[in-house]
């Protein structure tokens, strides 16, 4: 197969993987279950990745770099910081509810993969650490005197939305009433002190 086709069907299997998780969750999906959504065999499957996990991984890759360039192409570096603000955080509700189910796995499966999944956590994290530095270190907040988000700070912020995050999704709730307190808290991390 050519390079294009077999990415052609690792994105097959990623999605049919993703659309198991939103009807069975990740620990119930097989890779029989992964492969019927992807409309493939499971020696295609083992072809492209060594197991379950490494497709969950994988999946969640992309999807961290899917979220980061949602939200980095939603804001705006010149308008107003608090307007900033509202840009990302409309960005992640809208990244969030297009696959909560897919959120869930990054935040309550993958951690419990232990080893093999703790360099995509810190990638992610480390990721999107460096965005929030970055977005903050924009015209519209320099305007304002205020100071680009220490790393630390970031964590902590991103710390509490990813829990607020997964205890909506766990819930069944709308996503969409993560908004209103992850502005807020965004807006007193990185307002004037």
């Amino acid at each position: 197969m050519t390079a294009p086709v077999l990415a052609a069907v690792a994105d097959r299997l990623l999605d049919g993987l993703a659309s198991s998780i939103g009807e069975r969750g990740y620990r119930e999906t097989t890779v029989a279950d992964i492969v019927r959504h992807a409309r493939t065999s499971k020696r295609t499957f083992y072809e492209q990745f060594a197991s379950k996990e490494e497709c969950l991984i994988e999946l969640l890759r992309r999807n961290n770099e899917d979220l980061i360039a949602s939200i980095q192409a939603g804001v705006d570096p010149e308008a107003e910081w608090r307007q900033q603000i509202r840009q990302a955080v409309s960005a992640y509700v809208a990244h969030i509810g297009a696959r909560p189910a897919v959120t869930l796995a990054w935040i309550r499966e993958a951690p419990a993969l232990g080893a093999v999944a703790r360099p995509l956590h810190r990638l992610a994290m480390d990721h999107l650490t460096d965005m929030l530095v970055t977005l903050t270190d924009s015209a519209g907040f320099r305007r304002a005197d205020l100071t680009p988000i220490s790393p630390p700070m970031a964590l902590i912020l991103l710390g509490g939305l990813r829990e607020l995050t997964a205890l909506l999704v766990e819930d069944g709730g709308d996503v969409r009433r993560i908004a209103e307190p992850a502005v807020a808290a965004a807006t007193a991390i990185l307002g004037p002190h």
